[in-house]
């Protein structure tokens, strides 16, 4: 198995645990997560499953490798821009922030198959309100975890002899 291959796989199991987190600190800890939290545990989840797709498929060429390293980078792009705005939010002023829009569970209430999905999007809390784990907001617990998977991709597409 390449390096680059080993590394999805990590992308992976690192989604898994980020994702579980997200669940654990909802469920478990009681914290309720505002809209875009829940784009960022969206996100997660993307990143983890187009990792996941990418690792199962044999990504033997230099076009593949470069393929899938874009594919998983798209959801974390996306869910490193809406860290960055909601850490963004919750640097103003009390007061000042917009607000975050109507909840997810209420946008999608009529999707087909709701009830089964809807432990994911659940929540209704603010977005300017930060959330602190170890100290540090979760918005950027995000940031960082989304900065790394683009590090690691990105460095096992490069050691994986995609640019010589």
């Amino acid at each position: 198995m390449n390096i680059f291959r080993k590394t999805l796989w990590g992308i992976v199991v690192l989604s898994v645990l980020a994702a579980c987190g997200s669940f654990f600190s909802q469920y478990v800890l009681g914290l309720s997560p505002c809209v875009l939290c829940i784009l960022q545990r969206l996100s997660v989840l993307a990143v983890g499953l187009a990792a996941l797709v990418c690792a199962l498929f044999a990504l033997t060429g230099r076009g593949a490798r470069l393929f899938g390293a874009v594919v998983v980078s798209v959801p974390a792009v996306y869910g490193a821009g809406v860290a960055v705005y909601q850490m963004w939010l919750q640097s103003l002023p009390a007061g000042e922030a917009p607000a975050c829009g109507a909840p997810w569970t209420f946008r999608l209430r009529d999707w087909p198959l709701f009830d089964h999905w809807e432990f994911v999007v659940r929540g209704f809390g603010n977005c300017a309100v930060p959330d602190y784990f170890l100290g540090v907001a979760l918005p950027v617990w995000s940031v960082l975890y989304f900065a790394f998977v683009l590090l690691l991709v990105w460095l096992a597409w490069w050691k994986s002899g995609a640019v010589r």
